[in-house]
């Protein structure tokens, strides 16, 4: 059983850098691969990031954030971050980090869920 719980998100302008994290308790954290979605209002949930278990091993982007977004981790911390730079307007979403065995754009296929945490661009 792994509980995820997200933070760092909040309101920022245009153009502007937000980190969020993502903390994980359990002691297999680094055994899972870790994905970030995020949601807005009217919306589907879509992928952002997926990194694999092993640091640095398999990293995947959505299209749309792909040279502004890093995600990463820190297996000794148990968390994974999302660095988000030069964001838009059409970045705001509530944002949820995931865990589950492979990195995958498919959220079906994470076994746990964080509770998601809002971010909010401004033009």
């Amino acid at each position: 059983q792994v509980q995820l719980v997200e933070s760092g998100g909040g309101l920022v302008q245009a153009g502007g850098s937000l980190r969020l994290s993502c903390a994980a308790s359990g002691r297999t954290f680094s055994s899972y691969a870790m994905g970030w979605f995020r949601q807005a209002p009217g919306k589907e949930r879509e992928f952002v990031a997926a990194i694999s278990w092993s640091v640095g091993r398999t990293i995947y982007y959505a299209d749309s954030v792909k040279g502004r977004f890093t995600i990463s981790r820190d297996n000794a911390k148990n968390t994974v971050y999302l660095q988000m730079n030069s964001l838009e307007p059409e970045d705001t979403a509530v944002y949820y980090c995931a865990a589950g065995d492979i990195p995958t754009m498919r959220a079906q296929q994470y076994k746990y869920w964080g509770q998601g945490t809002q971010v909010t661009v401004s033009s």
